[in-house]
């Protein structure tokens, strides 16, 4: 039979509060992490796509052409100039 929390043993209450901290606590250490950790992933996302655009700006080449995805860029665009037999 379950007793309702007021008819609980002190000792019982003082645990499921201390539990209840716990969790609260875990929660805000976790919260705290994750914004730190966000804040350095949007940091280096912002530098990298600067460094994208000075390297595209100094070689002519664009963002995909640098990562290796030029070639479906390319691609894409003789298709839609109609250069390539094979486009609809």
């Amino acid at each position: 039979m379950a007793q309702s929390p007021a008819a609980q043993p002190p000792a019982a209450q003082s645990s499921r509060v201390s539990r209840q901290a716990d969790e609260t606590n875990d929660r805000q250490v976790h919260l705290a992490q994750l914004r730190r950790v966000e804040l350095i992933n949007g940091r280096a996302a912002m530098v990298g796509l600067v460094i994208g655009v000075v390297v595209e700006g100094l070689t002519g080449f664009g963002i995909l052409h640098q990562i290796g995805l030029g070639a479906l860029v390319d691609g894409y665009t003789a298709c839609r100039t109609q250069y390539l037999p094979f486009c609809f």
